[in-house]
């Protein structure tokens, strides 16, 4: 595993943070399924990963501030200050969904990108490829009024497929979260 003393190497490529170390990718994958392998659909947890490891912004910053990684863009290393700035222009609304993103970590799911879904995140309890993920999580600004046929939307693809719909907001830095269940009379 990684330490503060010896963190792993990412690259920022064009808008990617990209691991190419197999071996260093394998560990990152593994200590909580970070990234996803380039090219591999479905990566089997506990496999060896044997393609360059793709972080999403939230995963990169997550590992950035925990000593996980170094990141090197073409200016040479950069700090956490450096990496948010690059992120945010291309990101929008990216502080209010990372407080969600380590909020989720620190409960201890694995939040994953959702847009084949149209949210923020699929969030898993135990991991890809270990079980299915049981809520999407969309992101809202705190005091948006919310369309009532945006959440029929949601809920109906929700339902098709099986997960609980999850609408989250940020006040004051703090997440809070509501669950919709499709009721049926």
């Amino acid at each position: 595993m990684a330490n503060q003393e010896n963190p792993i190497k990412a690259t920022i490529i064009g808008d990617s943070v990209v691991v190419w170390d197999f071996e260093q990718a394998t560990k990152l994958y593994n200590m909580g399924f970070f990234g996803k392998p380039i090219g591999v659909s479905k990566a089997k947890p506990g496999e060896p990963v044997i393609h360059p490891l793709h972080l999403s912004y939230f995963d990169a910053l997550y590992l950035l501030e925990h000593g996980k990684i170094c990141i090197e863009a073409d200016q040479g290393e950069i700090d956490k200050s450096q990496f948010e700035k690059l992120v945010k222009k291309h990101h929008k609304h990216f502080q209010d969904k990372y407080i969600v993103y380590k909020d989720l970590r620190k409960k201890g799911y694995i939040p994953r990108a959702g847009m084949k879904f149209g949210v923020d995140f699929v969030v898993y309890e135990k991991g890809p490829g270990i079980d299915h993920s049981p809520f999407m999580v969309h992101i809202e600004h705190d005091q948006h009024v919310i369309d009532p046929v945006h959440l029929l939307r949601a809920g109906r693809l929700a339902t098709s497929v099986k997960k609980k719909f999850v609408t989250a907001t940020v006040s004051k830095g703090i997440p809070k979260y509501y669950v919709f269940n499709r009721y049926k009379p």
